[in-house]
């Protein structure tokens, strides 16, 4: 079926979360609409691979009749298979527990999406997990996206600057407002939906380099740090940090890949997740915040880079 496509009365009316449920429930391709269905394609056959994987891990598990016992078999299952045909090695992670933990992880492929859920179910159980997942990928899982929350993982979409890049849609243009609107409407979902998820002990997982980027700095200036990073995790630290009573710590985890990898899934060869030196809730607040609540934490996003560097060989660093 042939994906709809919003008029642009839609996207000035409607809300970036009426915009998700339809493209969630209604088929709907804010990608096409904007003008990348070619970025929409390319996810099409990942798309497929997971709804064809998470319809055997719940149809082929019971009692269908508890839907907790069902969603718990089903994770069960998930473990068993993603260990064989996308293994992970991933020791000292903490076990679940009901405080609330952000992970930003380096992002070489999507190799290391499947590794990271496996452990996630594996060690962390039934804590809630939220992926911010850019508009592309989304838009490939969307439509499964009820079966993807029965196992636990919420997601939510973001148009990340890589994306909005290769949209290339003209400033003079009146799409061009539109679009931007959503960006940010998307964004702010996102950290709502941050905040209500650390809130109910649960984890994000998210990567500070908001695109699929083979080494941890961008450059070796970003390394050195003379270049600005995107201030992906400084701004998700002080979107949490608002909230007085929140207590969740920072986890920089390292993702090295297999020799010979490539940008996808690499099936069948072993990742290995590596917990780089956690940045405490407390130490956070200390050293950034102080008796203040600042506009943008300086040195936030370094720090939490050079942690994920620390833990690979240098070839990852820059």
């Amino acid at each position: 079926m042939a994906k709809k496509v919003f008029t642009k009365q839609e996207l000035e009316d409607l809300s970036p979360g009426e915009i998700n449920n339809k493209i969630i429930y209604e088929n709907y391709s804010l990608l096409k609409t904007l003008g990348g269905e070619k970025l929409r394609k390319e996810m099409v056959p990942v798309g497929k691979a997971c709804n064809t994987a998470i319809n055997l891990f719940i149809t082929s598990t019971g009692p269908k009749n508890d839907p907790k016992k069902h969603a718990k078999n089903a994770r069960k299952k998930l473990v068993k298979i993603l260990s064989k045909i996308t293994p992970g090695e991933y020791k000292g992670f903490p076990k679940d527990s009901d405080k609330g933990l952000v992970v930003g992880f380096n992002h070489p492929s999507l190799g290391e999406i499947a590794r990271i859920l496996l452990m996630k179910v594996d060690v962390m159980g039934e804590k809630p997990m939220l992926f911010p997942v850019n508009l592309p990928w989304y838009e490939a899982l969307a439509p499964f996206y009820d079966k993807i929350k029965m196992l636990g993982i919420i997601i939510t979409p973001t148009i990340t600057p890589s994306t909005w890049a290769k949209l290339n849609i003209p400033k003079e243009s009146e799409m061009y407002s539109v679009a931007n609107r959503i960006k940010h409407g998307f964004r702010d979902m996102y950290t709502d939906l941050s905040h209500e998820t650390i809130k109910n002990g649960g984890v994000i997982f998210v990567a500070p380099s908001a695109t699929r980027q083979a080494t941890v700095f961008k450059t070796p200036d970003c390394y050195n740090g003379t270049e600005e990073i995107i201030p992906t995790m400084s701004l998700l630290a002080l979107r949490l940090y608002r909230d007085s009573e929140m207590n969740c710590d920072f986890l920089p985890m390292a993702v090295l890949p297999p020799k010979n990898y490539g940008r996808s899934l690499n099936f069948f060869k072993k990742y290995t997740l590596i917990p780089g030196e956690t940045m405490k809730a407390k130490d956070i607040r200390k050293k950034y915040f102080g008796d203040k609540t600042p506009e943008k934490l300086e040195g936030f996003d370094y720090e939490f880079h050079k942690r994920i560097a620390d833990k690979l060989p240098q070839e990852f660093w820059y």
